[in-house]
């Protein structure tokens, strides 16, 4: 619900001023009812982003590949002068990673309701800003002590760019993480000579946040049992003793997880089993078209 407001706040704010009013309640109603449909982002279960990475159809595609291709488009998408080629890139690579890799429309764009709402917050302090004299040019103000909060066409210019960049580069990294398990990305790391320390701080740091995650959903199912959130004071009093908890429980799993690896003759790093997959045409294909358009849109300028 708050993201949903969140989305009708920042498009408003964006197209003021550039749009007939009847068109602009249009867009910001269509923004917040999709954001009401998709529902959020959600965790039904441990490992999510890696579930989905091996379920994927384009999990077979070779790893490097397609890490290459994601990298190559986030900084083409990075570099882009206008904000068509990024929103073009994101609808494309929403496409692929939902129609060639096989993942359900409303699961993608579930996993995009977190990214989403930092877009958001981001957005609205792109266009909103303090002013101690209204500008001529403001297209939306608020009295605000003793000044004025109000957006000009600048802003609403650089955050519509800043917002498209943002969506293609989260649509390069959801391509790769949605259709690429982890060990296959860390072997990638590996073979570009990446630190061996870095790398098994992201295996641990990964597994772990998952860990955690279901750790303290659970401790906070226990508690809802228990009435431990009926009321404002009780319910500080048991967000306060669940993350105590789970402080000391974090702890513990660390302790119990380095005596396993020790025990398993562990010499300081991990080793994941992977298969050599061949680059195919198909999603070679798939990253060229990108690819040209966005270094077409950057050479061009446009």
């Amino acid at each position: 619900m708050i993201a949903a407001l969140l989305a009708g706040l920042v498009f408003f704010s964006l197209f003021a001023g550039q749009l007939p009013p009847l068109w602009l309640a249009v867009i910001c109603l269509l923004a917040v009812l999709s954001f009401l449909l998709v529902g959020g982002h959600h965790h039904d279960s441990v490992l999510t982003m890696d579930v989905y990475a091996r379920r994927s159809r384009l999990c077979r595609e070779n790893a490097a590949l397609k890490a290459a291709g994601s990298l190559a488009l986030l900084i083409l998408c990075i570099c882009s002068s206008s904000p068509l080629p990024p929103l073009c890139l994101f609808a494309f690579l929403s496409v692929v990673t939902v129609a060639a890799g096989g993942i359900k429309p409303r699961e993608y764009f579930s996993l995009l309701g977190l990214p989403a709402v930092f877009l958001l917050l981001s957005g609205l302090t792109l266009l909103w800003d303090f002013y101690q004299k209204l500008p001529e040019e403001a297209v939306l103000s608020l009295p605000f002590f003793g000044g004025w909060l109000a957006v000009v066409p600048a802003a609403q210019s650089l955050g519509m760019l800043v917002l498209s960049r943002a969506l293609g580069a989260v649509s390069c990294l959801y391509f790769l993480s949605l259709s690429t398990p982890l060990p296959e990305l860390l072997q990638v790391l590996r073979r570009v000579h990446i630190p061996a320390i870095v790398v098994e701080l992201a295996v641990l740091i990964y597994r772990y946040i998952f860990i955690l995650l279901a750790t303290f959903r659970d401790m906070k199912d226990s508690a809802a049992s228990r009435l431990g959130y009926r009321g404002l004071k009780r319910s500080l009093h048991t967000t306060g003793l669940v993350y105590g908890g789970l402080l000391a429980n974090s702890f513990r799993r660390a302790g119990a997880c380095f005596d396993a690896m020790e025990s398993r003759c562990y010499t300081g790093q991990i080793a994941f089993l992977t298969e050599k997959k061949k680059v195919t045409a198909k999603v070679f294909c798939l990253l060229v078209l990108p690819l040209a358009g966005m270094l077409a849109s950057v050479l061009l300028g446009f």
